[in-house]
């Protein structure tokens, strides 16, 4: 049994192993020819690539030929084409040879006429030196004379008539503005506030206002700091102050303590404490109204504060916080006939006398004080640049800040806006007066219309009218500069030349 196994595994795998060869021998032939194949094929392809490199070949060939025979027909026509401007250029050259022999010939020609007509200027020259008596550098000094003349009377004329029309054209404008401006304003009239009277019952009430050995009115004095005056008035006395909110405390304290009858300092004391608190009070309710009525709204507590203090400054007479008020609504108009900001405008020209509610305090113009206190309490620039240049401390930079100049102008000079003392008055007429005589070739000047137009009259073999013109400008920058006045100046110069003669 284990015998006919192994016999047939034997078998079994001899059989395999034939197998195999057969089979190995049968891949070797299939290779064989396949490889026959392939090779038959890579000589067929590389037969048709030869054939086909050939064919380019000759296609390059030829078509290199047909460039070359090209370029060759190009070359000789640019060789061509070089030798006809060759050409040309040779005879431009003989051309230009000929004209250049003909320059110099009349080069020639007319060196010896300009010679000659040196010559003959030199001649003409001294001849007319001979017969007018004059060199030709006094000639020449005389004829600029001349021309300087003749120029600066044309330029005078073109000025005064450049400056009429300006001026024609921009009252018409102003004037239209201005007015409608005006006609929506109240004119209320001025009161003077220098010193506060206070009316007393009878005139036992000021021997008790005195007190024993004057204590009352010590004590009064130190808690206001204003001054009482007690004189021969009947049945009053007079309280002066630089401070007007002092005084205007100092006024209530009194009246109270006249209706209470009980005065002594210590009485005094509390009733000036109290008094102040109700000034100040008033102050705020003030510049609220103020606030409101000018329609800016919204202000800094200490800007109200500081704006209801005016109420109680005036200025000629007119009243600062009512002036403040109206000079807001004319910005304000005025901003709006422009196109210009009505806000700024009215902000700027309500607050734009600021400054005069603690001048006495701080040193320096009132605009530039106002200006500072708005910029501390945070205002836009254009606001504070309004404030401060309404009086030309410094430059407006914004339609707005002239229009508060202009607004603040207006709200002073219109009628019945401002007054000032006799004294003041005649000091002002004076130094008007002594501005202008101040000036060389001023020979009389006057001041006419309550001090609103000054007229010169000139020296008119001195101040021609160039000059003239020149003379109200500087006066005009001088008064600016020098003189306090409400509203505007006009200067007038005058030149007149008059030739009499008798006849026999």
């Amino acid at each position: 049994m284990g015998v006919a196994i192994l016999a047939g595994l034997i078998v079994g795998a001899v059989a395999a192993y034939l197998y195999l060869q057969y089979r190995s021998r049968r891949q070797v032939e299939t290779a064989r020819h396949q490889a026959a194949r392939i090779l038959e094929e890579a000589e067929t392809e590389a037969k048709q690539k030869l054939v086909q490199a050939r064919d380019e070949i000759l296609r390059l060939q030829n078509e290199l030929e047909r460039e070359n025979k090209r370029r060759e027909r190009e070359l000789r026509q640019e060789e061509d084409r070089l030798q006809r401007r060759r050409a040309s250029l040779d005879e431009r050259f003989e051309q230009l040879d000929k004209r250049e022999r003909a320059l110099n010939q009349r080069q020639s020609t007319l060196d010896k006429r300009f010679n000659r007509l040196e010559a003959l200027e030199k001649e003409r020259l001294a001849e007319l030196e001979r017969v007018a008596c004059m060199s030709q550098e006094e000639a020449k000094q005389l004829l600029l004379k001349t021309v300087e003349q003749e120029a600066r009377q044309d330029m005078a004329r073109i000025i005064r008539e450049v400056e009429a029309e300006a001026m024609e054209e921009a009252e018409k404008r102003a004037r239209k503005i201005v007015t409608l401006a005006m006609q929506r304003i109240a004119t209320d009239q001025v009161s003077e506030m220098t010193v506060s009277t206070v009316p007393l019952p009878n005139e036992e009430m000021k021997g008790r206002i005195i007190g024993r050995q004057g204590r009352n009115i010590r004590a009064l004095e130190n808690a206001t700091g204003v001054d009482l005056v007690v004189d021969d008035t009947p049945e009053a006395v007079i309280l002066s102050c630089f401070d007007p909110v002092r005084r205007e405390v100092a006024r209530v304290a009194l009246n109270k303590l006249i209706l209470d009858g009980r005065i002594h300092p210590a009485r005094i004391e509390k009733v000036v404490a109290k008094s102040q608190e109700e000034v100040d009070q008033v102050i705020r309710e003030a510049g609220e109204q103020a606030a409101i009525e000018a329609g800016v709204p919204g202000l800094h507590p200490e800007l109200i504060k500081l704006l209801g203090r005016l109420k109680f400054r005036t200025s000629y007479g007119q009243n600062q916080l009512e002036h403040a008020v109206e000079t807001a609504h004319l910005a304000g108009i005025l901003a709006a006939e422009l196109g210009a900001n009505v806000h700024v405008a009215k902000l700027g020209a309500l607050l734009h006398d600021l400054g005069k509610a603690i001048d006495h305090e701080v040193e320096g113009p009132h605009a530039l004080i106002g200006a500072d206190i708005a910029k501390r309490y945070g205002l836009p620039g254009e606001v504070v640049n309004c404030i401060a240049s309404h009086h030309g401390e410094v430059e407006g930079e914004s339609v707005e800040a002239i229009l508060v100049e202009v607004a603040d102008a207006i709200s002073g000079s219109r009628p019945g806006a401002r007054r000032e003392s006799l004294e003041t008055y005649v000091k002002r007429i004076k130094a008007l007066e002594e501005v202008a005589n101040s000036f060389p070739g001023v020979e009389e000047s006057y001041a006419v219309q309550a001090g609103r137009e000054i007229r010169i009259i000139v020296k008119p073999e001195q101040i021609d009218d160039l000059a003239a013109i020149q003379l109200s400008k500087n006066i005009a920058k001088t008064i600016e500069e020098n003189l306090q006045y409400p509203g505007q100046i006009k200067v007038t110069v005058i030149r007149e030349t008059r030739a009499v003669d008798f006849a026999k």
